[in-house]
């Protein structure tokens, strides 16, 4: 929130900037040096903690395996797969193939581990860097304060814990806010726009829905009235990302039926986002809200003056709402999407809480009342954390299906999938289902480029299910539509027993 102060001469007739006491673009003097490393630092280290609380929770849910089968995957395979489905996350595909068959390896460690550690780290990340936005264009107390409310939302803590790339494309997207900031103080810093251009790119090409960053930070030059170069350097950078974006575009664009699934937005979506960036509790959703507005309450900056309130609040508001917009015609509106949004509602907070603070007479305890403040925020949400490290916080367990599987089943048994994608179970816990023949599969995912191969169809299934004296059954939701393939199955076939977990159930048929 501290402006550029014009060039002082020397007493040798140099030039050197002049700085005021919170002047993020001077050099620091050690001991508030010392105190941003600390204010930057400690979220990160409460995010790690969080992230790592819990990591095992159970087993991988259907995205989660999307991303262990995908990513185990050969090169050539899994080139080939990106041309059918995925293509969206055919980066974060390629980075997790790295670490979890390439020359990384995962070190030992579970697969559900191994797939979600990445996430962790960047969701560590991401809180050090939000604080680091705070210490930048405000003081070390804000960015304090605003990496530990990162850090202690269940949102973010929700998927620092998933399998996915959304917490890398929030990391990525906290990163090049930062390096906008950089470079926007940097006139015509050529070098500091190219960053800034790159990790936009490598963002964008985690997640495609990213590049609403790019117009909350157009809205946030806007709003400080940056001069023509900045812009000009702004303009050239963001084209470059986009640019490298329009490729892997239109190929998912050829894929939009695997978002068919997503409904057209209504008011209460927008509500449940924003809950998920400010509360989900009512009292802590009502202060956030608050301390918000607080900030956003005040004199429209200098020109030239990159604002607190000025990033924050575009960070926050602007994607999801252009993302809204844009889904009343292409239903795409999904929280997840937006996660690297929700940056901006702490950083809105802690400006907030700063403002306030500046009033009151105590204020060298403001700091520490502040940090006791979210630990109480924390503590009274405790059980929402606690839930979001269940099993239940997601959809499904395939490895539940796959264990309740491997209890009942023999080798040389044959399974049968219904719906035929529920075949993901065992191609996420394959040594549940060793030995097990699969009555439809004629060719394999990696062979046809699809998530979950080919499959017989009822004529096929028919033949295939002849002479056998049993059939095991698993099952998971939509398995009501396979009509064609029920109908051959109840055909020749009855049901002895089932067994129902979460997500699925495994069914024993004995021939009639």
């Amino acid at each position: 929130m501290y402006g550029f102060t014009a060039p002082a001469a020397t007493a040798a007739g140099r030039v050197r900037p002049l700085r005021t006491d919170h002047d993020p673009l001077g050099p620091a003097e050690p001991p508030r040096r010392a105190v941003t490393a600390a204010a930057v630092l400690l979220p990160a280290a409460v995010m790690l903690g969080l992230g790592l609380w819990g990591l095992d929770r159970g087993g991988m849910w259907r995205d989660e395996g999307a991303t262990f089968q995908l990513a185990r995957r050969s090169l050539p395979e899994l080139w080939h797969a990106l041309g059918h489905v995925d293509a969206v996350h055919g980066l974060y595909y390629l980075l997790m193939h790295w670490l979890l068959d390439g020359p990384a390896g995962r070190g030992g460690l579970p697969d559900e581990i191994a797939l979600r550690l990445p996430s962790v780290l960047a969701a560590a990340c991401t809180a050090g860097l939000v604080a680091a936005i705070g210490c930048r264009l405000a003081r070390p107390r804000v960015g304090l304060w605003a990496g530990l409310l990162y850090a202690c939302t269940p949102f973010a803590g929700h998927y620092a814990q998933e399998g996915r790339s959304y917490a890398l494309v929030a990391a990525g997207a906290a990163l090049a806010t930062w390096l906008l900031i950089r470079a926007a103080g940097a006139g015509a810093a050529a070098g500091r726009w190219g960053a800034y251009g790159a990790v936009c790119a490598v963002t964008f090409l985690l997640h495609e829905f990213a590049v609403l960053l790019l117009a909350a930070h157009a809205t946030t030059l806007l709003l400080c009235r940056v001069p023509v170069r900045t812009w000009r350097g702004w303009g050239s950078a963001a084209a470059a990302a986009v640019a490298a974006l329009v490729p892997p575009a239109l190929l998912s664009g050829r894929q939009s039926g695997q978002v068919a699934w997503i409904g057209t937005p209504r008011l209460a979506d927008v509500e449940a986002l924003l809950r998920a960036f400010a509360g989900p509790s009512s009292l802590v959703l009502a202060v956030n809200l608050l301390l918000a507005a607080v900030a956003v309450a005040r004199p429209r900056p200098r020109p030239g003056r990159l604002d607190l309130a000025a990033v924050a609040w575009p960070l926050a508001l602007v994607p999801p709402a252009l993302l809204f917009a844009a889904a009343q015609w292409q239903p795409v509106f999904v929280d997840r999407y937006l996660l690297y949004s929700l940056a901006g509602a702490p950083l809105l907070a802690a400006a907030g809480a700063d403002r306030l603070a500046g009033r009151l007479p105590w204020r060298r305890g403001a700091a520490a009342a502040g940090v006791a403040a979210i630990a109480a925020a924390l503590c009274w949400q405790l059980p929402i954390q606690q839930r979001e490290r269940l099993p239940t916080s997601r959809a499904d367990d395939l490895k539940a299906v796959a264990s309740a599987f491997a209890r009942l089943a023999r080798p040389g048994d044959t399974a049968l999938f219904l719906p035929s994608y529920e075949r993901r179970v065992a191609l996420a816990y394959p040594r549940d289902f060793a030995g097990v023949r699969d009555a439809t599969l004629l060719r394999s995912g990696a062979a046809t480029g699809t998530l979950y191969g080919t499959d017989a169809a009822a004529p096929g299934l028919r033949a295939r299910l002849a002479g056998l004296d049993r059939v095991w059954v698993v099952s998971g939701p939509g398995a009501g539509r396979e009509r064609a393939r029920t109908a051959v199955l109840d055909s020749l076939f009855t049901r002895k027993s089932v067994v129902r977990v979460r997500g699925g159930s495994v069914a024993l048929y004995v021939r009639r």
